[in-house]
């Protein structure tokens, strides 16, 4: 009996002193449409048309969730409008503690899900909210986001242009000014680092010749690349000047970066209700997937 219970003792030590499995951070993807989502408010063409009695077919907006499975953190890239339902999955309904929200800039399928925050529905208490300075006055002087900082619902952090932020030991962040229209604030991508890869994040940003860095290079120089994919081609939008606009086509983008070897690890973006490459089966999509690139999908998990 003595020695039963030694052997007993012996195994509960070894359970009690043992390690969880590791398990890689990894970022998941909340939503892959533009600002205005998939169907688009007041539209009834075919590309939406299909979708509106449909659920399952509706999109949300762009914005990735980075969770490490270790700690039960997790922290969310831009707050869109689809900010509850984005919340909901990315927390698993509060399991996961959401440990912050990072902002890309002020147009309004970026920050304005961040309303959820405030007294009249969650009531949240002190959400650290990264934001580039510009960002961050935006959102202090202006209401009603100003009284979720004079509430303390919400906290804001300076992000500083190419200055790493660590969310913990094993995750950081690193924010990168890109030329977009900014009429409210920066726009800045991010660059997320993980133990064992890196990750370019970048959903909105005008032409690729308009930015001062080399999108191949940087391409290049990370492991996965999440890019700017709102228009497939130019004159998707009849009757509207697409120059006001100047986002990258995605027969640009493949254009540019065709040349890269392993160009599977490049995924695009924030592609607006009217793009042909969210259509199963459509030339465009073949045309994407076929060239070796791919789309984001809702709930897709990519390690860290």
């Amino acid at each position: 009996m003595k020695k039963l219970l030694s052997i007993l003792l012996f195994v509960l030590l070894i359970i009690g002193c043992s390690k969880p499995p590791y398990k890689d951070p990894y970022i998941v993807f909340l939503g892959i449409a533009q600002d205005g989502g998939v169907p688009h408010a007041g539209c009834s063409k075919s590309c939406c048309d299909n979708r509106w009695a449909d659920p399952k077919k509706h999109l949300m907006v762009s914005s990735l969730g980075i969770v490490d499975p270790n700690s039960n953190e997790v922290w969310m890239i831009d707050a869109t409008p689809d900010f509850p339902e984005q919340f909901r999955v990315l927390t698993e309904n509060n399991l996961k503690k959401l440990k912050g929200v990072f902002l890309t800039h002020a147009h309004i399928g970026h920050y304005t899900g961040l309303m959820h925050l405030g007294r009249e529905v969650m009531g949240s208490k002190s959400v650290p909210v990264y934001a580039m300075p510009k960002m961050g006055k935006y959102l202090r002087k202006n209401g009603p986001w100003s009284q979720l900082v004079a509430l303390k619902n919400i906290s804001i952090k300076k992000l500083k242009n190419e200055k790493t932020i660590e969310l913990n030991n094993r995750v950081s962040l690193t924010p990168f000014l890109v030329p977009h229209r900014d009429e409210f604030s920066e726009t800045v991508g991010y660059k997320i680092q993980g133990p064992n890869k890196s990750i370019i994040f970048i959903p909105d940003i005008d032409k690729w010749d308009k930015f001062d860095k080399d999108i191949v290079q940087i391409v290049l120089d990370n492991d996965i690349a999440i890019l700017d994919g709102s228009f497939y081609q130019n004159g998707e939008i009849p009757g509207r000047d697409m120059s006001e606009i100047p986002h990258p086509f995605i027969i640009e983008s493949i254009d540019l970066m065709q040349s890269i070897s392993d160009i599977s690890d490049i995924f695009f973006i924030h592609l607006n209700h009217t793009n042909p490459a969210l259509i199963e089966n459509s030339d465009a999509q073949k045309q994407i997937l076929g060239s070796g690139f791919n789309i984001a999908e809702f709930g897709k998990m990519i390690s860290l």
